[in-house]
């Protein structure tokens, strides 16, 4: 028998088309309901509900109960690292799906990543913060400098706090449709956060697509300049 973590089970759950869809829809970093996940998937409620059930026994979603209803989430970051990690290799490999829509665009441009900015504008930002060098990058390991640090307390992001956190303050996350690092990490969440907090963004509610405002673009484009 082999040592170590064997990758057999888990990606046989995330495998399977249907579990993969509503995987999907969750790494956009919505809660959502299992009506909600059935209609990604494409399957109906009783089956949903069986796929759920498989998803956090393995304990790649997490689910909370507000009144009558629960809600399904990812269960951590890690899953959503995978998660993009496997949608890489999907672009690369020549996997895509078979429906592009209007959304794609829109979401080459800026999404969700978890919790976290991806697509062209978070390629943007990261290359902004190495530019700037607010951010130094040895290899695929990012570091925040002392420059950095004085421009995100200043940008109002609490350091201090992140500083608690689990994961890494700085993470290179390679975006699938860019085939480029952008943020991730707590400081890219944090980030996240402080562009919603200063409606910066908007978000498609059909999509993980983001959108930015007249102002967002503005400050945007000063932040990375």
């Amino acid at each position: 028998m082999k040592d170590g973590p064997s990758i057999a089970p888990v990606a046989a759950l995330a495998g399977d088309p249907a579990r993969a869809n509503m995987l999907a829809a969750l790494s956009g970093g919505m809660a959502l309901t299992a009506s909600e996940l059935a209609g990604e998937a494409g399957v109906t409620l009783q089956t949903a509900s069986s796929h759920l059930s498989k998803l956090e026994s393995a304990g790649l979603i997490s689910v909370a109960r507000q009144g009558r209803h629960r809600y399904f989430r990812l269960a951590d970051d890690d899953v959503a690292q995978m998660l993009e990690s496997i949608m890489n290799v999907a672009a690369r490999t020549g996997q895509m799906r078979t429906r592009p829509g209007p959304g794609d665009p829109a979401m080459r441009r800026a999404r969700i990543c978890y919790d976290h900015l991806a697509g062209e504008m978070g390629v943007r930002l990261l290359d902004g913060l190495l530019r700037t060098q607010r951010i130094a990058q040895t290899g695929d390991a990012l570091q925040l400098t002392p420059d950095g640090e004085k421009f995100m307390r200043e940008f109002r992001i609490d350091l201090d706090r992140l500083a608690g956190a689990r994961r890494p303050l700085c993470r290179a996350c390679l975006d699938w449709s860019m085939r480029r690092h952008h943020l991730g990490g707590a400081l890219g969440a944090a980030l996240f956060e402080r562009f919603q907090a200063l409606k910066w963004i908007a978000r498609d509610r059909e999509s993980r697509a983001l959108r930015f405002t007249p102002s967002g673009e503005t400050g945007f484009r000063q932040m990375v300049a």
